[in-house]
């Protein structure tokens, strides 16, 4: 058995060379998998590109978010509630083209939360201050928003219904 001794400039320059190559397959290993996330707000709408052949798409959990496929491979992503569920997309033949992970989370600029003892309150500031429904608001705030959200949706409907 022979036992080869390296000079310690040779140990070094092998060092080097690994601690080189470990940090330019780093970044590789870190962003590989960042295509096959989307993130979207809630209720916000993002527009991905999937291969044209998708014909089926599949969402994990709909309460979380919703997928519409258009022409040409264009996917609408519609944040729908809060957490992570995921997509596939498949051809004619159930062949897997696309598995991605879809990331829902809430606005974060131009909100203002407002706890009154327990209950929440959602406020949305663009730049005047209004009455917005998120879910996890106070029982009471989030049906009276609501209510009064559905009452004048109702009445523009009605008006612009009228000849």
């Amino acid at each position: 058995m022979s036992i080869q001794v390296l000079p310690r400039r040779a140990k070094g320059s092998v060092a080097l060379r690994f601690l080189v190559a470990g940090f330019l397959m780093f970044p590789m290993a870190t962003f590989a998998g960042t295509d096959d996330m989307v993130a979207v707000v809630v209720d916000q709408a993002k527009v991905i590109k999937l291969p044209e052949k998708v014909s089926t798409i599949v969402v994990g959990n709909p309460l979380i978010a919703d997928v519409t496929l258009q022409p040409g491979g264009m996917v609408v992503v519609t944040g729908k509630g809060y957490g992570s569920t995921n997509m596939i997309a498949m051809d004619r033949s159930g062949a897997v083209l696309a598995n991605r992970s879809i990331q829902v989370e809430g606005p974060m600029d131009k909100m203002v939360t407002v706890y009154r003892g327990l209950e929440r309150e959602s406020y949305s500031c663009t730049p005047v201050c209004e009455r917005r429904v998120t879910l996890g608001d106070g029982r009471a705030y989030f049906d009276a928003t609501l209510g009064q959200t559905n009452i004048l949706n109702a009445q523009a409907s009605a008006a612009g219904a009228k000849p």
